[in-house]
Order: C-alpha cells, then structure tokens, then sequence
C-alpha cells in the first residue's frame, strides 16, 4: 500500500517535493499545508506545477487540523526555518504528537543536534518519537547529503584518510529566495558592515557543525573544536540578479568555511563559495560545471577529488540542486516510516536506493 503523507511548504523545495509526492506511485497524497493565503484553496497538482495533475487536494493554512483530518503515515515538511526557527520547531513537534513520522529539509540543527543543542531541547522530539511510536529525520543537499552520504561513500574505500573537504560552488544569481539572499547571508549589504544572520558569531559552526559532527560520528572521530571563517566580496558596480539589484559597494560573492579540528589538524572542513558572477574572485574555489557543483576531496590512501554536477530538464543548476535536497527527503520516506521510533540520521538508516524510482520511470515508458 502506499505511504499516506501530509506535505508542508511549496516554496522552492517544497513544490519540487510535492510534485514526486504526486507523480510517485509509492506515496499516497492525503493533505498539503502551506503559510501563503493566496495559495489556500488552491489544487496541489497546480502548486506543484505538475502539467494536466488535478490532485483533489486543497492547500490549507491549518497544520494541525490537516493532520487531525488525514492521519498521515508520514509529514513532509519543507518550510523556511532559517527566519522561523522556534516556529518550525513546534510544527515538527505538532507533527510527531499527532502520530506522524516526519521527513525534514529544516530545521538544519534537527539533522544532528547532539553537541550543538542542550538535552532540554533534544529530549521532547525523542520523548514524542518514543510515545506515538514515529521517527523524525532532517536532511537536504548541504548541510546533508553532500557533508554525509557522498563523503561516506567515497571515504569507505580509502585504506587511510588524512582530512575530507565538502565544497558546494555556486552562482546564486538565479536563485530567487529573497529571505535567504538578503536576511541569512547578506547579498547587497555593505561588505563588512551590518553583517547578516549567517555571520554573526557561531552561526555558521551551529549551521554546518551539524554535518561535521554527524561526519565525524561516522568517521570515529571525537573533535576537539569547530572554527569558522568568512569573507565577501563586493560588486563592481550595479547590477541585477533574480531577487533584485545588487548596489556597487554591496555583498556580490561570499566564501566561508567550517572546520573541525583534532590535535591541531584540520580533518573536516565544509567550504563554500557562492557567486552572483562568475567573474568574481577567481582565485576562489571553480566550480566543475557552469554554474556550480559540490565536490568531496579525500587527501588519504588512495585521494580522491569527485564533482557532483546536478542538472535538471526542469530548471538551471540551482533548481537541479534543490531538486537534489528535494528528493533526498522524499526517497528516505520508507526508511524513516520503517525505522525504530526517535530522532535518526544517515547513520542509522540503510543506504536509500533507486529501487522505487527505477519502478516508477519504467511504468512511464
């Protein structure tokens, strides 16, 4: 039988997981949620963009009432945490009290929370789990799949490993989410000055020092600290971009980095680049495609340099690679439903295959 599932968000990632949900003969649509009152009412195959897909699901405003009406298997839920953090944290728990597994592309601190947040705040989310007999389990491309699934990958076949080092290279001048441009990491504010929320201090070691600590469980590491480190880079003059202008003297290129340490060394490190022109600090990572791409280097025995370069029928490279993050919340959704009730990761989940998307292309054929 198909997995009933309750979605939550149709922005950016959001429509691209809720039109697998529609198309994806494992999973059941019961309800969708959104926080956009022009969308509320409106027909999910048309939020999701799905050509000629009339779903009978209304979109509603009202998360608990959803879940009271359908009683889903499982919730997926893609909604902006970054500005909303505490809000998106009692949905997740309204979800869990409700009886629902839930599969999560935020909040980023629920991805590996142990050594980031206090007990206090980890406890409730296990407590629920525990009582409704559900599991909870948050992901995405970066911080996600890109800090664990591919690095662990790769690294299972190295004899000896020195250091690992997880890039995402990226020009964000198609993207159009305006919060995370301008609010999270201050695209067009004077380099240096009103620093954004991504660079206040330790946001970017609580942001990605979920994926250093979650790499260095699996790697059998204990870190002695996480650093972070930033710079931007200033436009050249006016110019526009997908979410409007960026001023001459304004943010126009960021590179930051996050490193775990052992006795001195840096051992893992998160390093990204992101770019509104790609004329802009060529000294700075390239990616291996036009437009941008992650890439895992290995410095062991043997090394590895591997580029991943998303790209997609449906949009450009930034698209691809939200559809990446999109579908690695949704392919997970047997496995978390399946799993013991708690908070899980990748390290607790069996390695998520093609098996059900091979199925599903083939019927199409």
């Amino acid at each position: 039988m198909p997995i009933r599932v309750l979605h939550v968000a149709t922005g950016n990632v959001g429509r691209i997981a809720l039109g697998q949900l529609i198309e994806d003969p494992r999973f059941e649509l019961v309800g969708l949620v959104t926080s956009t009152a022009d969308k509320v009412g409106r027909d999910a195959g048309a939020l999701a963009g799905v050509d000629g897909a009339v779903t009978g699901i209304a979109a509603t405003d009202d998360l608990a009432a959803a879940l009271a009406a359908t009683k889903p298997d499982c919730v997926v839920y893609c909604a902006l945490a970054e500005t909303r953090f505490f809000e998106a944290l009692e949905d997740i728990k309204t979800c869990l009290a409700a009886g629902a597994n839930v599969v999560a592309t935020s909040p980023v601190p629920l991805l590996y929370p142990w050594g980031l947040l206090p007990d206090a705040m980890i406890d409730p989310y296990e407590e629920l789990c525990r009582e409704h007999g559900v599991s909870l389990f948050v992901s995405g491309v970066d911080p996600g799949w890109a800090n664990d699934v591919l690095p662990f990958a790769v690294a299972s076949t190295c004899q000896s490993i020195e250091q690992v080092r997880c890039y995402e290279i990226a020009d964000y001048a198609t993207y159009d989410g305006a919060p995370v441009m301008f609010d999270v990491m201050g695209f067009g504010r004077p380099v240096g000055e009103d620093l954004p929320m991504l660079f206040k201090p330790g946001m970017l070691a609580s942001a990605w020092g979920v994926s250093l600590r979650l790499m260095a469980k699996g790697f059998g590491l204990e870190l002695d600290e996480i650093t972070e480190w930033f710079e931007q880079e200033p436009a050249p003059e006016d110019f526009d971009v997908a979410v409007g202008t960026i001023p001459k003297g304004g943010v126009a290129a960021v590179r930051f980095k996050i490193t775990g340490i052992v006795g001195g060394k840096e051992v893992l490190v998160v390093d990204h680049t992101t770019r509104l022109r790609p004329d802009l600090r060529p000294d700075w990572p390239q990616a291996a495609q036009e437009g941008g791409s992650y890439r895992v280097e290995i410095t062991g025995e043997p090394s590895y340099v591997v580029d991943v370069c998303p790209t997609s029928r449906k949009g450009d490279h930034n698209y691809a690679a939200i559809a990446l993050g999109a579908g690695r919340v949704v392919n997970v959704i047997p496995d978390v439903v399946a799993a013991a009730p708690g908070l899980r990761t990748t390290l607790d989940l069996p390695i998520t295959t093609a098996k059900g998307i091979f199925a599903t292309t083939l019927d199409k054929k």
